[in-house]
């Protein structure tokens, strides 16, 4: 076998053209200004305001995948769908996190908003690191597939083993290297002083409990952004079709986390889930790698792990649902002592 078949280059294909990058891109950023006057008054978010930019923000990939499947064809828009609700279906589980984190911080209800506002914008920017990282490993050889695949394998066996051994998520603020430098090199106020996240005091500048919050958010955008960005270049080679499921799926996080602030602890299996999705998307950029070497090698079509995707999230829910209503029937039968 020929190195040259092992380290070829991937020509990377792409739909898009510079000025649909730079229209993107735009809507991105006017989207983004939308949020900050939003949440420009900090102000506790309720379910009905919550619900409303969840269902602009599940519409809006809706009506781009639709425009995609009439301007560039089928295949792009499964593509995009598929990218999409693997991205939405991570972004979910880092809500987790972030109800950790907010409550590690004991950051104020009328400012979690914006907290998670700078996150989102966090993670945008190191996902469009990423994603540009991951173009330049795949047109540098396919080996890059197999290191993708191995990632995600990786990863899913921690998410299960996790998932596995019934611990609850938890979050040690102390542990956060980037929390500790700052607090060893800067002062700290005790309180928080609104939505500022700098203030003067005896003549010197010090950090508000608000910055450190958003510092730890950008933390864990890095570990998010590892398997993300893997996860959907096994869905998809565009790097624009990449950066525009992230884009989508971490868009209506902030009013995401406020919906279903409630019922993400209820979700029981859903590292489960993730970790299978995870280990089947590694799989398949393994088996990708392997049919360019080996043409007799099968690949998984992208309808078929669109298929797949769905049905995992689906059994998720269902059986998360059917064990809590078990443990709710089991508790009204238990005698009182």
């Amino acid at each position: 076998m020929p190195a040259t078949s092992v380290l070829a280059a991937v020509e990377l294909q792409t739909i898009a053209s510079p000025q649909l990058w730079a229209i993107t891109i735009a809507g991105l950023v006017a989207l983004l200004v939308l949020d900050f006057v939003v949440t420009r008054r900090p102000h506790e978010v309720r379910m009905r305001e919550a619900a409303g930019w969840s269902i602009f923000y599940l519409a809006l990939p809706v009506v781009f995948g639709f425009g995609l499947w009439a301007w560039a064809g089928a295949t792009v828009a499964v593509e995009f769908f598929t990218g999409y609700v693997v991205e939405k279906s991570l972004s979910v589980d880092n809500l987790f996190v972030f109800m950790l984190l907010l409550g590690a911080f004991a950051v104020p209800a009328a400012l979690a908003q914006r907290v998670l506002l700078y996150g989102i914008i966090g993670a945008l920017v190191l996902r469009a690191v990423f994603i540009a990282l991951g173009a330049a490993a795949l047109q540098s050889g396919t080996w890059a597939f197999l290191l993708f695949g191995a990632i995600l394998v990786l990863t899913a066996g921690k998410v299960f083993k996790d998932a596995a051994s019934g611990r609850e998520q938890e979050v040690d603020i102390s542990s956060i290297r980037s929390i500790r430098l700052l607090r060893r090199f800067v002062p700290v106020t005790d309180d928080y002083r609104g939505s500022r996240l700098v203030v003067r005091e005896a003549g010197r500048y010090a950090l508000t409990p608000l910055a450190l919050a958003i510092v730890a958010v950008f933390a864990t955008d890095i570990v998010f952004a590892v398997d993300s960005v893997p996860a959907v270049y096994g869905v998809t080679e565009d790097p624009f079709l990449v950066f525009a499921t992230n884009a989508f799926a971490l868009l209506g996080l902030r009013a995401l986390y406020f919906v279903l602030q409630g019922a993400l602890s209820k979700l029981r299996y859903l590292n489960h889930g993730l970790a299978l999705i995870l280990a089947f998307i590694g799989v398949k950029l393994v088996l990708h790698w392997a049919h360019g070497i080996w043409p007799q090698v099968p690949e998984i079509p992208t309808l078929a792990s669109l298929g797949v995707i769905v049905t995992v999230l689906l059994t998720v829910t269902l059986t998360s649902v059917r064990a809590n209503q078990r443990d709710e029937r089991r508790a009204g039968e238990r005698p009182d002592r």
